[in-house]
């Protein structure tokens, strides 16, 4: 039922300006809770919402590894828990993995459409995983590049990724030989010190930046953070969370949800970067989005 991400836009764009408009948003949502699992080197997520505007009531548990011996079981991986608003009963289970990858590329595309520049001809994703996939998928659905570059720390999986997708795709040798002349820029990686530098990138780009989850973690260096317009998802969880924007010290201009409602302007002439950690409220829309559609099928 989330075979096209890009079904999932509307909901998403209605539920970010929500967000952005407090409490008369009619979005509930706390930061989320992380507990360390300190012997195994990972990490718990609890991440709960309700959305009155789509009268959802979710909880996400999500678990991500960074450096997994067994290269077979993925870094992140996650569940969704939806109830009924009404009473509290749990209606469904739903395989939270796929969300997550199709809600974050979705809302990735949603700061791209907003803040990338005019004339955006070459794509660049810097990691391979599975945000690489959702976000190629999405990204090459609602915008045409005459050029897609991949670089990724293990080449092989770089190699990989450019034969199983369905357009040309450059598989690069460095990062900076990626990201040389690059319109718009997706980091999806597992980084924990930065791996995409200021003095790299073409003046007037966007970046979307969607690894780096911890509050020591970062994929972007200061010169970059303190030099673009700096959107997020959430302020209080970019503050709280986001490595990049804690020790880059670096000013949030504006959340999401104020661009969609008006509020603040998308500046899409200048070097923008969007932070995006992932908001609860994503997952509500995005489980809602395929029980809804289940169970009309049934």
């Amino acid at each position: 039922h989330l075979h096209r991400a890009s079904l999932l836009l509307p909901a998403l764009e209605a539920a970010l300006a929500n967000f952005s408009a407090g409490a008369a948003g009619g979005v509930v949502q706390p930061v989320r809770t992380v507990l360390p699992v300190p012997r195994h080197g990972g990490y718990l997520g609890v991440m709960p919402a309700y959305s009155a505007a789509d009268d959802a009531l979710t909880t996400k548990l999500v678990t991500f590894y960074e450096h997994l011996k067994d290269s077979s079981v993925p870094s992140h991986q996650a569940t969704v828990l939806l109830f009924d608003p009404s009473n509290g009963t749990l209606k469904a289970v739903l395989d939270g993995s796929v969300i997550t990858a199709k809600r974050t590329a979705a809302v990735s595309a949603i700061a791209t459409k907003l803040l990338m520049p005019a004339f955006a001809e070459v794509l660049c994703i810097l990691g391979a995983g599975v945000q690489a996939y959702s976000h190629y998928d999405i990204f090459t659905e609602l915008f045409t590049f005459k050029e897609v570059r991949i670089w990724n720390r293990t080449r092989e999986k770089a190699v990989k990724f450019a034969s199983s997708v369905g357009g040309a795709v450059r598989v690069c040798s460095s990062a900076q030989e990626a990201v040389t002349g690059a319109d718009v820029i997706v980091t999806v990686t597992m980084a924990t010190t930065p791996i995409l530098f200021g003095d790299w990138v073409k003046p007037g780009a966007h970046i979307n930046a969607v690894g780096a989850s911890r509050p020591d973690w970062r994929e972007l260096d200061d010169e970059l953070m303190k030099n673009s317009v700096l959107f997020v998802d959430s302020r209080d969880a970019a503050l709280t969370e986001s490595g990049d924007v804690i020790l880059s010290g670096a000013e949030i201009f504006a959340e999401l949800g104020e661009v969609l409602k008006g509020t603040k302007p998308a500046l899409p002439e200048k070097t923008t970067v969007f932070k995006s950690l992932g908001m609860a409220v994503e997952d509500t829309v995005a489980a809602k989005f395929v029980y809804d559609a289940w169970s009309a099928g049934n």
